[in-house]
């Protein structure tokens, strides 16, 4: 069924989170640390046994120099400079099979696809740890540290993903004006921070993205993982207004709000776990000038599929372009 408001309604709707003071201080501030403390980034290529691709096993530093792993592929026979997309999954997924997710290295771009911290098990799998001590939490990561925007886990994945195209544009394959982000649900929520916190980002694909117009998503659906705040906000009865002042810090509508390059957002209409009114929110937040949205009335969370992977291509192309051009 339709899960939120008429598309009519959509199509004008503005969030009215409020924009936490010191929102940009705070985010400069995680990623000069992260920068100060990062090393270069170490690749290990690896055989899986496919002719056309090439792929390694990369580590490079996230939030606060911790290492993060991730897969990065090229076409066999690239030298670079390529163009690059740099991918986030979704929620309780990791990077998976080195032989998942070949669309775009298979397209002509240097394709890194980033872990995700003290996820994966969930439905891929992964291989970065969260080491980060935290307080009380529902099950799942969405109260992970949510007592202070500086312990909570969001804080430290989306820096993960600024630095994850710092890794990116460090390497002789990628083409450093040449990069964009990508991802679904929750790296969507990822594309829209590192599309706004992140140097000279190219292009942004966010689809269904998670993680938007956080308080009215968390009173409109029952399901997770948005329901993990509700969960723990029924038992820490006095926390709700430092709970919503550490969420809006990492509210897609803000960072989108930021975003001036070229953006494609995806949503679904029966979506019962992103509600359509947050990437809505984010759409109309950004006051890019070359910005698309790609609607599925009758789709849920898993959105347009094939279609979806076939419009960022066509986007990126667009905007990136591909191996051996220039956009």
């Amino acid at each position: 069924m339709f899960t939120d408001l008429p598309e009519e309604q959509l199509r004008g709707y503005r969030s009215t989170v409020p924009e936490p003071e010191g929102f940009d201080a705070f985010w400069r501030g995680s990623i000069a640390v992260a920068r100060e403390r990062a090393v270069a980034p170490r690749l290990t290529e690896v055989d899986t046994g496919l002719t056309a691709i090439r792929t390694w096993d990369v580590e490079f530093s996230g939030w606060n120099g911790q290492p993060i792993r991730a897969w990065l592929r090229a076409p066999a026979h690239a030298e670079g400079p390529l163009p690059a997309v740099v991918h986030y999954v979704g929620y309780g997924g990791g990077r998976g099979s080195a032989l998942d997710e070949l669309a775009y290295s298979a397209a002509g771009y240097a394709h890194l696809l980033m872990d995700t911290r003290g996820q994966g098990s969930g439905w891929s799998e992964g291989a970065t740890p969260d080491d980060f001590g935290t307080g009380p939490q529902a099950p799942g990561v969405m109260t992970r540290g949510i007592g202070s925007i500086e312990t909570y886990y969001y804080g430290r994945f989306f820096t993960d993903a600024v630095m994850a195209v710092d890794a990116a544009r460090s390497l002789d394959l990628v083409d450093g004006e040449r990069i964009a982000v990508h991802g679904g649900s929750q790296g969507g929520a990822a594309a829209l921070a590192a599309g706004a916190l992140a140097d000279d980002v190219r292009a942004v694909v966010a689809r269904v993205p998670f993680l938007c117009d956080i308080p009215r998503a968390i009173t409109i659906t029952d399901a997770k993982p948005f329901h993990e705040i509700v969960e723990y906000l029924a038992v820490h009865r006095g926390e709700i207004a430092s709970v919503l002042h550490v969420l809006s810090h990492i509210d897609g509508v803000h960072f989108a709000s930021r975003i001036t390059a070229p953006l494609l957002v995806t949503a679904a209409l029966m979506d019962a776990v992103v509600p359509p009114s947050g990437p809505f929110a984010a759409f109309n937040a950004s006051p890019s000038s070359a910005k698309d949205l790609l609607l599925h009335p009758y789709n849920g969370h898993e959105g347009g599929g094939p279609e979806d992977t076939a419009a960022a291509l066509a986007f990126l192309a667009r905007h990136l372009g591909s191996e051996g051009t220039r956009a």
